[in-house]
């Protein structure tokens, strides 16, 4: 069994002429809930993982909260330039090949629109819109990564963040 956790990154500064979008930052409020969201998959995820992220800097700094959280070591996490464009199902092949098939899951740390596209193109029933730091995870029932295929993933869970976080 392989598991996809996407996370949808944490609620970043406006947009601004000094900071470029790869740049922006997440605001005191999006840290707070990156927090509590992973306390939140940390309660239902105990397995061999590995963390991807695109490299835009909310996002990465998402996942260093999650791998704060989760006892992971920041220095392992890998950044995917793919997971800053638009991605696509060809791209997400692209990250599986240097994973190990020992790995059980792999959590993943990016933006929308692709965030709730690729889940929704990945499972049986389809995906509904992934807010920020909204968690879903898919499994598949297969022991090698180049058996995640299209409309084959099951959607084991979907966590949004409660309004008062």
């Amino acid at each position: 069994m392989k598991k996809l956790i996407f996370v949808r990154h944490g609620k970043a500064e406006d947009p601004s002429e000094m900071v470029t979008d790869f740049e922006r930052s997440l605001t005191p409020k999006g840290i707070n809930t990156s927090e509590q969201m992973a306390k939140k998959l940390k309660e239902r995820e105990k397995g061999n993982m590995v963390f991807v992220t695109s490299p835009a800097f909310r996002a990465y700094e998402t996942a260093v909260v999650f791998a704060r959280v989760l006892k992971y070591d920041p220095d392992n996490i890998i950044l995917k330039s793919n997971l800053y464009s638009r991605a696509t199902l060809n791209s997400f092949s692209e990250i599986f090949e240097n994973i190990s098939n020992d790995t059980d899951s792999v959590i993943l740390f990016g933006h929308n629109p692709s965030f709730t596209e690729i889940p929704d193109r990945l499972s049986k029933n389809g995906c509904d819109f992934l807010p920020k730091t909204g968690i879903v995870c898919l499994s598949f029932k297969t022991d090698v990564w180049k058996g995640i295929v299209r409309e084959k993933g099951i959607i084991d869970y979907f966590l949004k963040p409660d309004k008062t976080i």
